[in-house]
């Protein structure tokens, strides 16, 4: 999520535990704690430029469940030893709201579709329960809204609950996302079964800042579809358009190193291109069709295969010249389309049709 969320989430969880009398350092300490994993940029880019690494090495170690609570011990043992004297006058509370502000962070981000190494060392596909955007102001408004009020409270009763009612709503939030997601993938189900892609490796997102309109990707043979779902506006079968992606490039180019850790952090949900000669892979779980914010060249054509290159990110569209007139298109378009239901476009495929 978002820097603000997880400043607001630590801070809300942190003032929340911590004693009364404390509230505004908890505050202070717990944005701190709820925005100090995201750092792990600062310390990633010393040792590599490589982006592959860049983008898979981010929420990992620093977002690790394992090393979390250590880390979060470690600071309440030094605040408790050499620090200031509130940690030492509650030092159970302290640790809670201490451990508690570090670890709701990499939990907020496995809600969104990026992936979060929630178990590493172990390395499991990374957690991508995507069911919220990156950036939701339904989510934020109640955690900030409760800092607010518990910054002014300070000690007196309506600080905590502000706070409780915060997290309470925010939380709740999450639950609608989960609940809407279920809906979209029921529906999505449906229509893919009934095109023959009920077995298809699948996933679904919010659009930006909403949790009313969806997107669904399925992997094809030859490539992959792609459907909306507006839980505000449509009623009948959900309709997919199909894109094509060059898979025997990406088959034959399996064993280059960045392209299996490509497949393995974004679970294979990629688009193959060959543009000049360099295959390009783009991770169809961010962006919109037909551009996507993180897409790599990793290889080169070699006779009848493929010569791995060192990895190199190429720019959004929207970070291009006259790339902000388009997002901010883009994001129109998705704001129509949450209360409009604009029927079958040309080259869609109907479920059942």
């Amino acid at each position: 999520m978002d820097s603000l969320s997880q400043i607001v989430l630590g801070g809300a969880v942190a003032a929340a535990i911590a004693p009364a009398g404390h509230r505004r350092a908890a505050l202070l300490a717990g944005a701190a704690l709820g925005t100090l994993p995201d750092l792990d940029g600062l310390l990633i880019v010393a040792f590599t430029r490589d982006p592959v690494s860049l983008m898979t090495v981010h929420r990992s170690f620093s977002h690790s469940l394992f090393v979390l609570p250590l880390l979060g011990t470690l600071i309440w043992w030094l605040y408790r030893r050499f620090g200031h004297g509130r940690v030492a006058a509650a030092p159970a509370r302290w640790w809670w709201a201490m451990v508690l502000a570090l670890v709701t962070h990499p939990l907020l981000d496995a809600f969104t579709v990026y992936g979060t190494q929630l178990w590493w060392p172990l390395m499991p596909p990374p957690t991508m329960w995507s069911s919220v955007f990156i950036i939701d102001p339904l989510y934020t408004v109640w955690l900030a809204l409760g800092c607010v009020v518990a910054w002014f409270a300070r000690a007196r009763p309506l600080a905590q609950r502000a706070l409780v009612a915060g997290l309470a709503l925010s939380c709740g939030y999450l639950g609608w996302s989960l609940l809407a997601k279920g809906m979209v993938e029921r529906d999505a189900d449906r229509a893919l079964a009934a095109m023959g892609l009920g077995d298809a490796p699948r996933f679904s997102v919010p659009m930006p800042f909403n949790t009313l309109l969806w997107r669904v990707v399925a992997m094809t043979p030859q490539g992959y579809v792609v459907g909306d779902r507006s839980l505000w506006a449509d009623h009948g079968p959900m309709r997919f358009s199909g894109h094509p992606s060059n898979v025997q490039a990406l088959r034959q180019a399996a064993p280059i190193p960045a392209v299996a850790r490509l497949q393995w952090f974004n679970r294979g949900f990629m688009r193959a291109q060959v543009v000049e000669g360099e295959l390009v892979l783009s991770d169809l779980r961010m962006g919109l069709e037909p551009d996507y914010n993180f897409s790599f060249a990793v290889a080169r054509e070699d006779g009848d295969g493929w010569a791995a290159i060192p990895p190199r990110q190429l720019r959004p569209v929207y970070r291009a010249a006259g790339g902000r007139a388009l997002l901010e298109q883009r994001l129109a378009q998705v704001w129509h389309r949450i209360w409009n239901d604009e029927g079958a476009a040309p080259g869609e495929v109907m479920a059942g049709g």
